[in-house]
């Protein structure tokens, strides 16, 4: 499977990486190790994880992947031939660290909760999995206000993290640190302070992409070309539907619609998938598969995180890795976005 570099790092990632946040919750070990030997057996060499998963988030199943993931590697001893991303929770969950800010002395706590769960010595890719501060992410951009927080310890705080995030590079429990749910004026304020300190730089963005959620496409896409900084895109089918499982009222049972966890769902997201799945079918193709090869497609994209639940689904949505899209398919895309250009 192709490989492009996570940054200015120098780790050579897939194309396609393997979610992980249904582990857990909606799938056994015994399904994730399946998961696993069939994606690596595939070509994948990239897993994303965090403290926080499984999802919905909480305490019961709070670390499960992690913990998996570890027994996994410990299993296959293939430590060497994966490239693990994991996350830091950000602030809000009371049963995660006490629902602390990220900060220097959190980061130490965390990551070693992290290493152990994972059995590891060392995480190739360390996120942030959400700013301090607010931002737009997980539905938030209609009511986004950043108005009224305090730039200076804003900017003590990015300082800070970004020190501690240095002082582990040194101490070689991290290869490299990454963002997640960011803004473009958060990303460029670490690349600054990294230039201006001699500080790690930050290699990746993990942030929603999508043929329904396309917030990337404008300043984000300017920061990540002229930057080198790599998007790895979470939800590239929006949480499963834009396979269509969810059209006209639909909740299957078993699905994250079915465990609460599917605030996507609106009217105007059911019009554009609808339109979505239309083009798809129109064309012969399997709808998860058009809307992975799109997101592969696009120029600024160094990795899609697949995630699923059984078996057939993680064949397909591995296989979109081979799908070229027609130009008359493009441009049926291009069409659908302009009539519901927001819809999530």
């Amino acid at each position: 499977m192709e490989r492009r570099e996570l940054g200015r790092t120098g780790i050579s990632v897939t194309r396609i990486c393997l979610g992980t946040m249904t582990w857990g919750e909606q799938n056994t070990e015994a399904d994730a190790f399946a998961q696993l030997d069939y994606a690596v057996d595939h070509g994948v060499n990239f897993l994303d994880t965090a403290e926080l998963y499984s999802t919905p988030g909480r305490a019961e199943t709070q670390g499960s992947t992690e913990r998996i993931i570890g027994n996994w590697l410990s299993q296959r001893g293939r430590r060497d031939d994966i490239v693990i991303a994991s996350k830091i929770a950000g602030p809000g969950n009371a049963w995660i660290r006490g629902g602390a800010k990220i900060d220097a002395e959190q980061i130490v706590v965390a990551l070693d909760q992290n290493l152990a769960r994972l059995k590891s010595d060392y995480i190739d890719l360390y996120q942030l999995h959400w700013p301090n501060r607010r931002h737009y992410n997980f539905d938030k951009s209609w009511e986004f206000e950043p108005f009224g927080q305090n730039r200076a310890e804003i900017g003590d705080n990015l300082l800070e993290v970004l020190g501690a995030l240095h002082a582990q590079v040194k101490a070689g429990k991290i290869r490299a640190i990454g963002v997640s749910n960011e803004t473009a004026w958060g990303l460029m304020q670490y690349l600054q302070l990294s230039e201006i300190h001699g500080l790690v730089r930050m290699a990746s963005i993990q942030n929603e992409y999508n043929l329904l959620r396309r917030h990337f496409d404008l300043d984000l896409a300017e920061v990540s070309y002229f930057e080198d900084v790599s998007l790895l895109a979470y939800s590239p089918l929006a949480a499963g539907m834009l396979s269509g499982k969810y059209l006209d009222g639909a909740m299957p049972e078993g699905t994250r619609g079915a465990l609460g966890n599917m605030w996507r769902l609106n009217p105007n997201s059911d019009q554009a998938t609808a339109a979505y799945v239309s083009l798809a079918r129109k064309h012969e193709l399997d709808p998860c598969q058009m809307a992975l090869a799109w997101c592969l497609s696009r120029p600024f994209m160094t990795s899609i995180i697949i995630g699923a639940t059984n078996m057939e689904q993680l064949r397909s949505d591995i296989g979109s890795i081979d799908v070229v899209l027609p130009g008359e398919v493009v441009e049926g895309i291009d069409a659908i976005h302009r009539r519901f250009p927001r819809t999530v």
